[in-house]
Formats: C-alpha cells, structure tokens, sequence
C-alpha cells in the first residue's frame, strides 16, 4: 500500500481534480490496491479562511460575514460544478463556518484555538470533494475521513502541533475497519486530548501524509507538487535550475529546514523511521521521475552540492557581553531567555564576548518583549531585520577539499558580503547570512558555480 499527497495546487480546479483522480486510478491499476489519499486545502482556500477569520474578529457586519462565506463557498462550488457533484456536498461545513464566523464576531476575538478550527474546513472541504469525485467515477468505497477521526491526535499547541508518541499506534488501529477501501484523509489537522482541533502548521499536509505512512508501515509515500520534484535552486530565481533524481533523509531534512518549500520541514521524520522512501512527483507530469529520497545518498564528485536553498525575512540577533568570557552557564541563560519567549533560533555563531542568532519570529511585540530581558544578560543587544540564511547543501561535501573556497569566493563575485557563516560537524551544508536584497545575486552566482550557467 502507498500513501498519496496531493498539495492544494494540484487540486486547485476541477481539470486538476481529475488529473488526481487518474493518478489514484493508474496506482490502483498498477499496484492492484487502493492507495490512502492525504490531501491538502485547495489551493488559496486557507488564506481566504484566515482572512474571514480576522474579518470576523474586527466586529463585521453580517453582511460583511456573509459577502466574506459568498467567496469561500464560490471556490467550492466552482469546482463541484465543473466535477457535476452536488453542492451539497459542501453545504453542512459551510454552515457551520458561517455560524463559527459569526461566534468569532460576537467575541470580538480570534484566538490560536479559533484559527485552527476556522482553517480546519479547508482540509474538511477537499477531502470531502475529492472522495465525492473518486465515488462518481466508480469507486464506491471512496470516503473521506478527518484525520483527528482515525486518531491523529497532537499536543496543544495550536497553529503548530505535533502528534503524540502514541499517534501512529492508534492510526493503525483506527484504520483496521477501513482497511481495502479508497480513503481520502484530510492533511494539516488533527484533535488535541480535549477534543479541539489542531493544526500542524502550513504546508502540514506532507508531514501527515508521512504520518499516516509510517503508521501504516506502507511501501511508499508519494508528494505529488506541482514542481517536477526537488530542485537544485528556486527554479522562480533560477531558470536552469534542473530537478535531483536522489537525496538522502539526511539531504532533504536539511533542505526542507533552510526554505525549501517542496517538503514540510517534518516530513522526513516519520519516513526515517521505518525508512520509508519519499518520491516528490509532478502532478501535472506523472511521467516525470521525480525525486526519491531514501537513506542512502547518492554521491557524485563532479557535483558534491545537491541544493541551493534559502530562507529570507529573518531576523539577525547580536548580544555582546563582556561577563560571558569565562563564565559558566551563560549559554544557558541565553538559551532560557528565548525559550521563555517560545523564539526558535535557526542559525548561532559566537565569540569570546557576543552570541549572533538569527530567527524567523518577526513579531514586533515578541522581538521587543526578548530584547528587554536580553539587555539584563547583555551589554548591548542589536536587532537587524530582512536577513536571509542562504546554504548549500549535499552530502559530497564531506569529501570535497577546497568547497568552502569556491562556496565563499562565488559569492564574493557577486559583490555580496556575508554577514554569518556556519558549518557543522557533520559537513552536510555551509550556511551564512545575507540581506533579503541579495538573494538573486549570490544564488546565481552560487548556482553558476556548482551546476554551470
């Protein structure tokens, strides 16, 4: 058995509906199973919900409330038109948004808790489009099922949960009634121990899709994008950019961790796991052959960097202390502070006397809340914006001699200077950072370098 993602591109309209439906169907036929479908939102429904959601919250009129569902049920019923499915089919969960919509406007507040079940009807919806689509085309089996009902439950922390340890024992067992039928599960959700969903945070349906595989020990998991797989740079910046045919769990965590946006950054984990393979295929080329990412890297010495990949709109932190220099547990009250203010840092570099980190929080009344408590550690604390972390990646550079030169003199070419640099131990990537205006310079110049022009 196979687990199929399909990204909210590939399912944004009803010609693009259908093209999934075939891809079901020719893995039905091939593999004479029934594959579990994991789907995400269609494609700008999510932004549409969490823009009523902040309508809803500003006091709204109904008829602000009900102009704002008009456009939401629009989009639904476009597609189940163009598919000739009833709009019935969407009509129960757009009643009940418009009541939550209207609940939100009484209270005058959206809360995290809100926000994951106003985006929650996206996943609801498509799923439900998708199973209503595979039953009109013979398929009587087709279902769709919540996740949180066939037991992904998660912690509490809501925009950005993760799933218990004992998520994948309970899927197993939910799922054993349903087993041999065409199940179509919505991606992203989930329901905490008290019964509220949960979201896993955007671009979540990849990590549940690898969730629902891992649980179910299947053969494979397959991320259907719109992108003929992992790229060797943002084929948007770079034209030549050329997708890899193999990557290593270790190579594609680290991609999907510094921006890359084929894969959820978790997406690997659960694959690891079991070693699970992973196959980043092209919705709109099914004859494409993708990326497959497997345990084992693939390593060619003509090209030791697999990725170029960057992460923009971070925020460089530069604390300088001169009580830091032989003291024990400084780090560790450094560390503490940020925890306190729930800020991940991403990138760290230090000397005798200062700590530089970066982080992607932006949040200005975050950022000044840390700063206050940092300056009662610090000397002095400066907090610079519209930073990138640019990094090469590839798991040929431990084996590389002199890729550090041509990484940096590249770069330098292009008239950039960098701000931080970072490697570690395990010399899978070189990171550093850059200002947001420089990407396009240093990743042609990078991309130039290590693929040619």
């Amino acid at each position: 058995m196979k687990v199929m993602k399909f990204g909210g591109t590939s399912l944004g309209s009803p010609d693009a509906m259908i093209r999934c439906a075939e891809l079901v169907e020719r893995e039905i036929t091939l593999s004479g199973k029934n594959p579990v479908v994991v789907v995400s939102a269609h494609s700008k429904v999510t932004d549409k919900l969490l823009d009523a959601a902040r309508l809803a919250a500003r006091s709204a009129t109904d008829t602000e409330i009900d102009a704002a569902m008009e456009t939401i049920a629009k989009r639904h019923f476009e597609i189940l038109d163009g598919l000739k499915l009833p709009r019935s089919t969407a009509e129960k969960n757009l009643a009940e948004l418009r009541d939550l919509l209207r609940g939100i406007r009484m209270v005058k507040e959206v809360t995290p808790r809100l926000y994951d079940y106003v985006t929650s009807f996206g996943e609801r919806l498509s799923s439900k489009c998708f199973a209503a689509l595979m039953r009109a085309r013979g398929h009587s089996t087709a279902e769709a099922i919540n996740a949180y009902d066939l037991g992904f439950v998660t912690d509490s922390k809501f925009m950005n949960a993760r799933p218990l340890p004992t998520t994948y024992d309970s899927i197993a067992e939910a799922f054993k009634p349903h087993a041999g039928k065409l199940v179509v599960v919505t991606g992203f959700i989930g329901k905490d121990k008290n019964g509220d969903i949960t979201t896993i945070g955007r671009s979540g349906s990849d990590f549940s899709a690898a969730i629902f595989g891992a649980a179910l020990k299947v053969d494979e998991i397959q991320v259907w994008k719109d992108v003929p797989g992992v790229m060797t740079c943002d084929p948007s910046l770079i034209k030549t950019a050329r997708p890899l045919a193999r990557l290593s769990f270790e190579e594609a965590s680290e991609l999907a961790y510094y921006g890359a946006e084929v894969l959820h950054p978790s997406t690997m984990v659960p694959a690891v796991m079991l070693d699970i393979p992973v196959r980043v295929l092209h919705t709109f080329n099914p004859a494409a052959p993708g990326t497959t990412i497997t345990t084992k890297a693939e390593i060619d010495p003509k090209f030791p960097i697999k990725c170029i990949v960057y992460k923009e709109d971070q925020v460089l932190i530069n604390v300088r202390s001169e009580r830091m220099l032989g003291m024990e547990g400084f780090m560790a009250r450094l560390f503490a502070i940020f925890e306190r203010h729930h800020i991940v840092i991403d990138m760290i570099t230090t000397s005798e006397v200062s700590v530089s980190l970066t982080t992607n929080t932006t949040d200005e009344s975050k950022l000044t809340a840390l700063t206050e408590d940092l300056n009662e550690l610090a000397s002095t604390v400066d907090v610079q914006r519209n930073k990138c972390i640019l990094a090469v990646v590839g798991e040929g550079m431990k084996h590389s001699v002199g890729l550090a030169a041509r990484t940096f003199k590249a770069v330098a070419s292009s008239g950039v200077s960098l701000q931080m640099i970072s490697q570690g131990a395990s010399e899978i990537n070189i990171t550093f950072l850059v200002n947001n205006s420089e990407i396009p310079a240093a990743c042609h110049a990078l991309h130039a370098e290590f693929f040619g022009s």
